[in-house]
């Protein structure tokens, strides 16, 4: 695991400046929502679908794990990405961020989650009835496994809003989780998520604060999936809530933002998701950035406490 994790690391540190100067030759470049934050105009032009790098992980564990489970997880890395690279190429190329309608997005991602868990159902072995709490019939595991593999994946995609908030902040719930996997006996799922630390640590040498490149829907996407099927392979979903709580904070910013004003026509944020909140309030983006990611690490350490005292 630690030549995976260093590989990967290595990979995506190296690709990543000829990446940024092979997706500025494509003219595949971020363009800045006209309702977002003033500050974040002067991001239009940086190459985005960094991503890219992230398929190293699953490419990387796959070449080393012996087991079909981690072929399971690279597809649901693979798949989630390729939606985001279609998303990414079609708010580029039609401009304006117009890419898939959220709908078809969601679809789509339920789509490459069944698959998964279909072919994770299919590995003779894996346990498919496992939660945090214990077994669980198999229709409520594929049900509740189905909405981690949604939910983990858009909110992953609503926390990319800065330079490296995403990245960064998925790290402490993916080591725990590689934590949980190793513990378990679960090498070649261990394997792949090291595989995945490496390749995102890799990308922010280019994602930190100022980002010389965007991960994208692309990246966005395949973190989540990453996450999301990490947390399923090792009966963690609901533990996820915990370590990815900086994830579900940013999705219920939205979530109670669009009610409130579709109810009362009262926003309780400035701005959501949360990032930008503390944005207009003042913080600066490098603060935000900071201070997310020790949310994150925090999360991460308590989980980490529970499954170690479970």
């Amino acid at each position: 695991m630690i030549a995976a994790f260093a590989l990967a690391f290595a990979l995506s540190a190296t690709l990543g400046a000829p990446l940024i100067r092979a997706l500025g030759r494509l003219a595949y470049r971020q363009h800045a929502y006209e309702d977002a934050p003033q500050t974040h105009q002067k991001k239009t032009g940086t190459p985005t679908m960094g991503g890219l790098l992230f398929l190293i992980g699953p490419i990387v564990g796959c070449a080393l794990a012996r087991d079909a489970i981690a072929l399971a997880l690279a597809v649901l890395i693979a798949g989630s990405a390729a939606i985001g690279f279609i998303d990414d190429y079609a708010g580029i190329r039609f401009g304006r961020n117009r890419g898939l309608r959220a709908r078809t997005k969601f679809l789509a991602t339920a789509l490459i989650g069944a698959l998964f868990l279909g072919i994770v159902s299919a590995v003779p072995g894996v346990r498919h009835d496992v939660l945090f709490i214990g077994p669980v019939p198999y229709w409520l595991w594929f049900a509740l496994s189905l909405a981690v593999v949604l939910a983990t994946t858009h909110a992953v995609n609503l926390t990319d809003g800065l330079d490296g908030l995403a990245a960064g902040t998925i790290v402490p719930p993916l080591a725990v989780l590689a934590f949980v996997a190793f513990r378990q006996g679960s090498g070649d799922v261990a394997m792949v998520t090291v595989a995945m630390l490496g390749a995102v640590l890799g990308f922010l040498v280019y994602n930190r604060h100022p980002a010389k490149m965007f991960m994208g829907d692309t990246g966005s996407l395949a973190l989540g999936g990453a996450l999301a099927g990490t947390a399923i392979l090792t009966g963690a979903q609901l533990l996820l809530v915990l370590i990815g709580g900086v994830f579900v904070a940013e999705t219920l910013s939205v979530i109670l933002q669009v009610t409130s004003y579709k109810t009362t026509r009262k926003r309780i944020f400035r701005m959501s998701p949360l990032h930008h909140h503390f944005e207009l309030g003042g913080w600066p983006e490098t603060t935000v950035t900071a201070r997310f990611w020790l949310a994150s690490l925090v999360c991460g350490l308590i989980g980490l406490a529970l499954v170690v005292r479970a």
